[in-house]
């Protein structure tokens, strides 16, 4: 089982878990009872006009204000490169791998992005502050700290998703701050159509999201992870969050005859070689191997910047077009 240590490192450096529904709608996605893809409420694909404003109030009632319209950003999380790339621009600075991704910036664009010295847990204040931002955008469980120090310099917005619905929010916020209102429609409205397409063919396939290190791992669930938050409504995902004490173990896993599994290996310093990844580990467990989607070659290790850390629009829709070619 994952040990709290190692659930408190993903809430933190992978920023997986957190905050209220978006305005005007207060919950969260559940599975199924029996895990079936959720034939309930479906996407709405219509995308409402996004205004320029010099203020906005986000989905957990804190209030960004900006005298213009920032240009200089600093990102501390990757859900704020997200937002930035869809919008068609670059952070000032990030500490974030996720622009790296082909369909980000690629590694040669991203390169040339500073990267705030700390890392994402304790990235400096001073450094920070060198790139003169207009405004930093950070994790509240994790950045929060920082306000105080950052307070009179520039403005602190501390995000915490949780939902898709968060995500487009927090899109939609940032756009009206920046004035990129038409990119921001037009970011959402991809998003929506993409996923009320994959929702429209659900797969009959039970799928895992389970995320981890060494042999220790936990399961993304609806309600406390971005990208969990998604498969109830493309396919079968019969599990729920245990909150912060529970998860899974390997038995009940196999019970439940998991036929496509994605794996994320939470690392540092770069992708995990073969040999170190998380599936890897747990090949050593013999129960492992009896779980149909080892069996049968469908043991998915997949890029935990965007399924992890992203949480944006445009990392939920590399997850779908993924998850869904995998579970065909």
């Amino acid at each position: 089982m994952l040990r709290r240590t190692s659930l408190t490192v993903r809430r933190l450096a992978l920023a997986a878990v957190a905050a209220v529904a978006l305005a005007g709608c207060n919950t969260t996605t559940e599975p199924a009872a029996d895990g079936k893809a959720d034939s309930g409420s479906k996407t709405d694909v219509t995308v409402r006009p996004i205004e320029a404003a010099r203020s906005v109030t986000d989905a957990r009632g804190v209030t960004v204000a900006t005298p213009e319209a920032p240009q200089r950003i600093v990102c501390l999380v990757a859900l704020c490169d997200d937002m930035l790339t869809e919008l068609g621009m670059t952070p000032t600075a990030t500490n974030s791998r996720l622009l790296a991704h082909d369909k980000f910036l690629g590694p040669a664009r991203a390169a040339q992005i500073p990267v705030v010295p700390g890392g994402f847990l304790s990235p400096e204040v001073e450094a920070v502050l060198s790139f003169k931002p207009d405004l930093v955008i950070g994790l509240k469980d994790t950045h929060g700290k920082l306000a105080p120090a950052l307070k009179g310099a520039t403005v602190f917005w501390p995000v915490q998703p949780e939902t898709w619905q968060h995500s487009v929010g927090y899109l939609r916020d940032l756009a009206a701050l920046t004035g990129r209102t038409a990119q921001g429609e037009k970011a959402e409205k991809a998003f929506r159509q993409r996923l009320a397409t994959a929702e429209a063919d659900p797969s009959e396939r039970t799928a895992l999201v389970m995320y981890g290190n060494d042999e220790n791992f936990g399961v993304a669930t609806p309600g406390s992870d971005v990208t969990a938050g998604l498969f109830p409504k493309i396919t079968r995902y019969p599990w729920k969050s245990r909150g912060v004490e529970g998860t899974y173990s390997m038995e009940e896993i196999l019970a439940k005859d998991v036929d496509v599994l994605f794996v994320e290996t939470l690392s540092f310093g770069g992708p995990a070689k073969a040999g170190e990844r998380l599936s890897d580990k747990l090949a050593k467990n013999p129960l492992w191997s009896r779980i149909p989607a080892v069996k049968n070659d469908k043991v998915i290790e997949v890029d935990p910047e965007v399924w992890a850390k992203g949480r944006g629009t445009r990392s939920l829709g590399i997850v779908l077009d993924e998850a869904t070619a995998a579970l065909r």
